[in-house]
Parts: structure tokens; C-alpha cells; sequence
């Protein structure tokens, strides 16, 4: 699934790194703990989250993650933005909380990991 399509399903809007739109993700996961992403999380994965700050960020980088999605309306500061950009990692945001859009994602085909 492409990050443009989730952004559709969510009502989503990019704040960062738009030109990774087309980048497509082979499933997702939903965290605030960034300690259970570093252990679970695999490549081509959505992280979807409700912190905004840079540890997210360098979490991401970390593992190679190429999309973050925010949950419940939250940007993070300019700071933060242009972290991403400089990375490479697209940034969006939706109004919905995690748990909706973990249901909405799902029901459009795109899955969670094993564990």
C-alpha cells in the first residue's frame, strides 16, 4: 500500500518529505513506546504513533523506516520537520487516534507484524 493511499484512507496530511508519497509499506505498527518498536519493528513498515518528538525520528532512521504517521491531530515542531526531511522520512498526520486508524488500515488491506 502506498503512503499516498493511506493518506487518502486516513484523511491524512503530509508535513514533511511529500516527494515519498509513492513509497509503499508491506504493513504497520502502532506505538508510543519507542523500546517496542526498536524490538518489532521490520522494514517497510508504517510506524504509527502519537509522540512528536526527535527520538521518533531517530528511531525511525535507525531502522530504515520511511513513514511515520501521527495520530490525534499532533505536528511536531519545525525542528522535528526538518529532521525528517533531511532523512528522508515522510511525515503525516491524521485527526483519527491510533486505535481508528489501526482499524481503518486494516480493513483496507494493510496488516500488523508477527511477532
Amino acid at each position: 500500500m502506498t503512503l499516498k493511499e493511506i493518506m487518502a484512507f486516513v484523511n491524512g496530511e503530509v508535513i514533511a518529505c511529500q516527494e515519498g508519497l509513492d513509497h509503499e509499506v508491506s504493513s504497520a505498527f502502532g506505538s508510543d513506546l519507542m523500546s517496542d518498536v526498536l524490538a518489532y519493528v521490520e522494514e517497510n513498515t508504517l510506524l504509527i504513533t502519537g509522540l512528536i518528538n526527535q527520538q521518533v525520528i531517530r528511531t525511525a532512521e535507525m531502522l530504515d523506516l520511511k513513514a511515520i504517521l501521527f495520530v490525534r491531530g499532533k505536528v511536531p515542531c519545525d525542528e522535528v520537520v526538518a529532521l525528517a526531511n533531511e532523512k528522508e522520512i515522510v511525515l503525516l498526520t491524521t485527526k483519527h487516534t491510533l486505535f481508528t486508524v489501526s482499524g481503518i488500515l486494516y480493513k483496507e488491506g494493510l496488516k500488523g507484524l508477527q511477532i
